[in-house]
C-alpha cells in the first residue's frame, strides 16, 4: 500500500484549514491530497463527498487563485476525493502566510526562509543581489590570492595572474554595473559580519547530549578563509587522532575522514541561507553534526540525496567560485562523495534530515551501533519504567529510552531510530507529555527533552 510522501496526503474529512496544504504543495512540486482516507491510506468513506466536489473549486479558486482538478473516485463502494495540485510558477498566499511543503510535513514560511523563497520564485537568488553598502575596500585581497592559486591548480579558470581585484571578481559575475553582490562579500568580504552577522561557524563539544555543553568555538570570516579555519579547528581542538601501527609505521588518522568533514562543511557554508541563522557544528562523544540554515530545494528530498540527482545550487554564484576554485563539482555528487568517505573509513552512512529550516549531517562513531531500537530485544529496555511500558505501551516506552540517551533528538530522528513515521513518533511523544513523563525545555532550535520520570 502507498504512503504518505512529499507529493501525497491522506485526510478523513475536509476542514478548510487544509487549504494550507494546498498552498504548500502548489508552492513545492505539487501534489495530490485524498479527502476520504484514513492514515493508513484506505477509503474510509465521504458523506458529503459530492457537495465538496462542486464547493472545493470555487472555495479554492476565491481563497488561492488556483484551479486544480478535483475527482470523487470510489474504493470498495467507498467515496473520497483527490485533489490535484500543479506546482505555480509564482508565490501563492493563503491570507497573507506562505506555505510550503517539504518532505510529509507543510510549514509555513517566514522571516530569511520566506525572503528566500520569494527570491527563487521570481528567478532571482540571494547570492546574486547587490549590496549597495559594500565598496571594493571591503574585499580581502589575500582571499582573492588564495583563491587565485586553488584555481590555477584545479585548472578550470584561465590564467588570472595580472588581473587587478576588480576584473576578477568582474569575470567571476560577482561585481556588475551595479556593485558588489553578497555572493561577494561572502566569498571574499574583508569583514563580511558586518553585512551578514550571522555568517560565522558555531562549533561546540558536548558529551552524549547538548545539555552536557563542554566548550565552544567560533570561527569568523568570509568562506575562503573559513574552510581552512574551521578544519583546523576541528582538528586541533575537538577531534582526537587514534593512534595505530602498520608494521613499524605509527599512523594517526582523525576519527571521522576527513574527505567527509571537508565535503560536510563545504555543502554547509555553500548551500546554506545565509539570511537565516549561522552554521553549526556540535561534537559529541559518538557523533557528530553539522547543520546549515535552509530547506531542500523542492526538486529534491532527503532519499534523493542519496541517489543520482542533479546539481541545484541555493547559490550559484558562490557555488561557482567554489567549483572553479577545485573545492565542489558541479554534479550533485556531494552527498555521494560524504557516503563513500564514511564506507571506506568503516563508518555507517550519513543520517540527513531537515531539522528546525535547516539540513542537518551526522556522522555516527565506528563504535556506535547502527542497529535500530526496535529491532533489539525486549530485555534490552532495562531502563525503562514499567508505568510506562503498563499504561502508555512497548512503543512509545522505546522511544523513551532514544530521548534518554539523545534528549536533543526532533521526532523525526527518534522516528529513524525506531523505524516508524515521524507523525506516529509525535503520537508517542504527545502521550508521554500527557502522562507527564516529558516536557520540552527551551526552543525550538538547539532545546531538548527533560524526562520527569
Amino acid at each position: 500500500m502507498s504512503k504518505e510522501s512529499q507529493n501525497k496526503e491522506w485526510k478523513k474529512n475536509w476542514q478548510d484549514d487544509y487549504l494550507k496544504w494546498v498552498c504548500g504543495f502548489a508552492n513545492a512540486q505539487g501534489g495530490r491530497i485524498y479527502i476520504g482516507k484514513d492514515d493508513s491510506g484506505r477509503a474510509s468513506g465521504l458523506k458529503n463527498a459530492k457537495k465538496l466536489l462542486e464547493d472545493l473549486p470555487n472555495k479554492i479558486r476565491d481563497q488561492l487563485g488556483l484551479m486544480p482538478q478535483i475527482n470523487l473516485l470510489y474504493e470498495d463502494g467507498a467515496p473520497y476525493l483527490e485533489i490535484i495540485v500543479e506546482p505555480s510558477s509564482v508565490p501563492i498566499s493563503l491570507r497573507g502566510s506562505y506555505y510550503w511543503r517539504s518532505g510529509s510535513v507543510k510549514q509555513e514560511l517566514k522571516g530569511a526562509a520566506l525572503t528566500d523563497f520569494l527570491l527563487r520564485k521570481t528567478g532571482m537568488t540571494w547570492d546574486r543581489v547587490i549590496q549597495e553598502k559594500a565598496t571594493l575596500d571591503d574585499i580581502d585581497t589575500e582571499a582573492l590570492d588564495i583563491f587565485k592559486k586553488d584555481a590555477a591548480r584545479a585548472g578550470r579558470l584561465p590564467d588570472l595572474n595580472g588581473l587587478s581585484a576588480e576584473d576578477i571578481l568582474r569575470k567571476l559575475r560577482l561585481l556588475t554595473r551595479d556593485g558588489l553582490t553578497n555572493g561577494a562579500l561572502v566569498l571574499f568580504g574583508r569583514e563580511p559580519g558586518e553585512f551578514y552577522p550571522n555568517l560565522f561557524v558555531k562549533i561546540g563539544r558536548f558529551g552524549k547530549s547538548v545539555v552536557e555543553m563542554r566548550f565552544q568555538e567560533v570561527c569568523e570570516g568570509n568562506l575562503i578563509r573559513l574552510l581552512g579555519d574551521v578544519m583546523e579547528t576541528l582538528e586541533k581542538k575537538f577531534l582526537i587522532r587514534p593512534v595505530r601501527f602498520e608494521g613499524l609505521q605509527r599512523i594517526e588518522e582523525l576519527e571521522y575522514p576527513v574527505a567527509a568533514l571537508r565535503e560536510m562543511l563545504l555543502n554547509a557554508l555553500v548551500h546554506r541561507n545565509y539570511l537565516g541563522s549561522m552554521t553549526q557544528i556540535k561534537v559529541f562523544d559518538d557523533r557528530l553534526s553539522i547543520w546549515n540554515a535552509g530547506l531542500l530545494p523542492g526538486e529534491l528530498t532527503i532519499e534523493k540525496l542519496f541517489q543520482l540527482h542533479e546539481s541545484l545550487p541555493r547559490n550559484p554564484l558562490i557555488a561557482e567560485v567554489c567549483y572553479r576554485a577545485g573545492y565542489i563539482d558541479s554534479w550533485g555528487r556531494g552527498v555521494e562523495k560524504i557516503t563513500e568517505a564514511c564506507r571506506q573509513a568503516g563508518l555507517a552512512r550519513p543520517v540527513i534530515e531537515e531539522r528546525n529550516g535547516g539540513i542537518a549531517v551526522e556522522l555516527l562513531k565506528k563504535r556506535t551501533s547502527v542497529k535500530k531500537i526496535s529491532d533489539r530485544p525486549e530485555n534490552d529496555f532495562g531502563t525503562i519504567s514499567e508505568r510506562v511500558r503498563k499504561e502508555i505501551g512497548i512503543e512509545p516506552a522505546r522511544a523513551l529510552n532514544v530521548i534518554r540517551r539523545h534528549p536533543e533528538y526532533s521526532a523525526a530522528q527518534i522516528a529513524r531510530q525506531l523505524a516508524k513515521t515521524p507523525r506516529t513518533v509525535e503520537n508517542y511523544i504527545a502521550k508521554l507529555k500527557k502522562a507527564g513523563i516529558i516536557v520540552r525545555r527551551g526552543p525550538k532550535l538547539g532545546g531538548y527533552w527533560e524526562i520527569k520520570e
